[in-house]
């Protein structure tokens, strides 16, 4: 299915080089105010443009078609749709018999019988993050202006020193491969008591979208895996204040489930983009052996560069669908 929550319910559709790529929401409160312009910030955020992005081009002009009336939600469900104006579709037209390694080329061909648009990837492309990025940012005008997002790349290639990034990117791009990366997305001005256990915690809904975008292969909390390496003397957050206030804040801003006042901090695992310009050695359907795949079309040399603000979307939909319930 791509529709996803229970007070505020998105819907995703689209595919990579189709007519058009687009979200309903359903469950915005009458009276939110929101604009296109409202969109803008986030989307500009999702760009292709910076070194190390796909040469692709869109731009990615949000069309608002219904809920909203003279500035306002209005109650009802909110449709905003984009135009793809920039696909090259020939560019993979033999991936159907000759899938890309660790893309969704030739599980989609087998889970929809052959009926699955190929193109680009179709609805299994990294496009369709421009519809969750757009839920994103309505999410953000319901959690009102004292949540407060920051987000940022702390890892790629395996280095944390941003002053290398760019160079492992060049690197990468010139050796026709790609490279991974982490994103970090800290949330303040969450109250205390948001989320609803046990299998919707704070957590399980944020992985829940986060896990549906296609290049993340890892989600943590807090310290995350590296709680499982420390004392309980050293992970316990001490309570310092009836606000609950703590020193340290290795639980995330999430125990029990459930928003305990602190930072809320996510960290997301985004994997190389599997499309890459190197040739590589993978199953051919036609002449039923390994033979040598060369990828054309335009990608990512680092996806991560573009993740971040699809993370920052995922949690800010996670949340405002939590502050309905609470």
């Amino acid at each position: 299915m791509n529709t996803w929550g229970n007070r505020l319910r998105i819907s995703l559709w689209g595919e990579s080089h189709g007519a058009q790529v687009g979200v309903v929401i359903d469950g915005v409160p009458a009276g939110v105010p929101l604009a296109e312009s409202d969109l803008e910030e986030d989307l500009a955020r999702r760009r292709a443009g910076s070194a190390g992005t796909t040469p692709r081009k869109e731009s990615d002009a949000p069309h608002i078609v219904s809920g909203v009336y003279e500035g306002r939600a209005t109650g009802a469900p909110i449709a905003v749709e984009f135009v793809n104006e920039n696909t090259r579709s020939g560019d993979y037209r033999n991936l159907t018999a000759h899938p890309r390694p660790s893309h969704a080329d030739m599980v989609a061909q087998r889970k929809f019988g052959g009926f699955n648009d190929p193109r680009g990837g179709g609805h299994f492309s990294g496009r369709i993050t421009l519809a969750l990025v757009t839920a994103g940012a309505i999410a953000k005008k319901i959690l009102g202006e004292e949540i407060r997002f920051v987000t940022e790349i702390k890892e790629i290639g395996g280095s944390t020193d941003k002053a290398r990034f760019d160079e492992i990117i060049e690197r990468a791009r010139m050796a026709q491969d790609s490279v991974g990366g982490v994103v970090e997305c800290r949330v303040e001005g969450v109250p205390m008591g948001w989320g609803e256990p046990f299998f919707d915690s704070v957590e399980s809904l944020a992985a829940h979208l986060l896990f549906s975008v296609p290049a993340v292969k890892g989600v943590e909390f807090g310290s995350g895996f590296e709680a499982a390496r420390m004392a309980g003397s050293e992970h316990n957050d001490p309570i310092l204040d009836a606000a609950g206030r703590t020193d340290g804040n290795h639980a995330g801003g999430i125990v029990g489930g459930i928003s305990n006042g602190n930072a809320i901090v996510v960290r997301a695992a985004v994997k190389p983009t599997a499309s890459i310009s190197r040739g590589q050695q993978t199953y051919n359907f036609e002449t039923g052996r390994v033979d040598e795949l060369v990828i054309k079309g335009r990608h990512d040399v680092c996806i991560a560069l573009r993740a971040a603000v699809v993370v920052e979307a995922a949690m800010a939909v996670a949340l405002a669908d939590l502050k309905l319930r609470a």
